[in-house]
């Protein structure tokens, strides 16, 4: 039996938490109460504020954590980055589309061709 590698146990990790967002979203919730659908039913306003605060709590770790804790705060903010795309309607499919138009491209670069509003 063969060992998942790092990206395939991430990207798996990452499926299940879309899908479960989903679920949570068409109040699939086994008769639970529901974090998530509490969350989107707020509005994305308040999923906005939620990622923001974990953005946060992300960067406190980062500077002054464990590892341990980095990962804890950063699955939290992945969570709450989800959350908050789902409010807005913004799927994980356009997420990877504005990745992949940017591989093989300076950051700077794209910044530069981004369009001004």
């Amino acid at each position: 039996m063969s060992k998942l590698s790092p990206t395939d146990n991430l990207f798996q990790a990452l499926t299940y938490l879309a899908d479960t967002i989903d679920a949570r979203a068409e109040g699939q919730t086994n008769d639970q109460p529901s974090y998530t659908a509490k969350l989107l039913a707020a509005g994305p306003s308040k999923c906005a504020k939620k990622f923001g605060e974990e953005a946060v709590e992300t960067v406190i770790a980062l500077t002054s954590e464990t590892n341990a804790d980095v990962a804890n705060e950063t699955a939290d903010l992945l969570y709450h980055l989800f959350v908050a795309l789902r409010s807005r309607g913004v799927s994980l499919e356009d997420v990877g589309h504005a990745l992949a138009k940017r591989q093989g491209m300076s950051g700077i670069i794209e910044k530069e061709n981004r369009p001004k509003d």
